[in-house]
């Protein structure tokens, strides 16, 4: 496939096939009201100094991250911009890149869109999609230069501990390449949360975050890259060509955003622990899925015994007027996700309606 007709199927789903009366597709918790922010529009405007980063910016998301500001890149469009950057900045054409699968197809597109070669390694269901050390190490030979993560697991939601990812930074240097993980979903960890994998060893981590997923503060696109600074100053070049000049009133609004985090968080962590015992009674009533429930996150990754999961998509999209993510995104068609961070009535409405369509499957399987 030449380059101007790479796209992301899931993107397009994402766009275009997920959207219902009951949406379970999406993957982060529901959008945070700008009326809850102490937003004074007599103090916003609409340009500002902003050259590579606006400083009240940086230095929050350093404070945030536990790094000095020269470390941060600040991305004006969210997690899946800042993963392009990081891969740009971290290879050249022609280098093989280790990514984990199931993961986010996005991560396969960006890297064949900057002319990499994508080999995988597996994160195995009967093993629980944890890390394994083993399978990396097997996968991983001299030509490889990249190995690419999303920790929380996208999609199982599975949390990866920073002795284990540890382990994967040696592997990374024993050939020479670097460890890019996706902390996106980091933050649902809440009060768990380990310490950025940044801190493990700048010189080997590149991480990517945002407030999108965690915070329901999707339409801020406040990303960020942590590198260490020489490889910082090369992501913000190359951020220069495609994007010169940042969006000042989303620079403005993620400050305040930031300095309110703990209550926007708490407002997370009350939801999801409320939408997290629907799922689990619904995933508790089902003989014909098997899962892996992670203990933090907004998703779960279950598989369909019987039956086909298209088939299923389709019956609730269409009779139910219910919606989820197919597994076929993530190179697993016998899965399927279920994100669990949107309205608490909405999510309980569309688990019912799931349950009729596994009904009318089961019945024909």
């Amino acid at each position: 496939m030449g380059r101007s007709t790479i796209h992301s199927p899931y993107m397009e789903f994402a766009k275009l096939r997920s959207t219902a009366r009951f949406n379970l597709a999406t993957s982060g918790v529901m959008s945070y009201p700008l009326a809850e922010l102490p937003v004074q529009l007599d103090r916003m405007e609409i340009n500002g100094p902003t050259f590579y980063g606006y400083e009240p910016l940086l230095e929050r998301l350093a404070k945030k991250n536990g790094v000095t500001p020269d470390c941060v890149v600040y991305i004006n469009g969210g997690t899946s911009l800042a993963n392009h950057l990081a891969m740009a900045g971290t290879t050249e054409p022609g280098d093989a890149v280790l990514i984990e699968s199931p993961g986010y197809e996005l991560l396969d597109t960006a890297a064949r869109f900057l002319g990499l070669e994508v080999r995988h390694f597996d994160r195995r269901f009967d093993k629980e999609f944890k890390l394994g050390i083993g399978e990396i190490e097997r996968k991983v030979t001299p030509e490889i230069r990249l190995i690419v993560i999303t920790n929380l697991h996208n999609p199982s939601g599975v949390l990866a501990d920073n002795e284990t990812l540890r382990k994967v930074g040696d592997i990374a240097r024993s050939v020479g390449a670097r460890v890019l993980v996706d902390e996106v979903y980091l933050d649902m960890a809440f009060e768990n949360t380990p310490p950025s994998s940044f801190h493990l060893d700048p010189a080997t981590f590149v991480v990517t975050n945002s407030l999108t997923k965690v915070y329901g503060l999707s339409g801020l696109r406040c990303g960020w890259i942590l590198a260490a600074p020489e490889l910082a100053t090369r992501i913000w070049r190359i951020h220069d060509l495609y994007a010169a000049t940042p969006v000042h009133p989303a620079e403005l609004l993620s400050v305040i955003a930031l300095d309110h985090l703990p209550k926007i968080a708490a407002r997370s962590k009350a939801l999801l622990a409320a939408n997290r015992a629907l799922v689990d009674s619904f995933l508790d009533a089902r003989a014909d899925l098997d899962v892996v429930r992670p203990e933090f996150g907004t998703v779960v990754f279950p598989r369909l015994r019987k039956g086909s999961v298209e088939r299923l998509f389709a019956l609730a999209r269409e009779k139910y007027e219910t919606s989820f993510v197919p597994g076929s995104f993530f190179a697993m068609p016998q899965h399927f996700r279920i994100g669990l961070g949107g309205d608490t009535e909405t999510l309980r409405e569309g688990l019912q309606r799931l349950v009729r369509a596994l009904d009318d499957v089961a019945a024909t399987a």
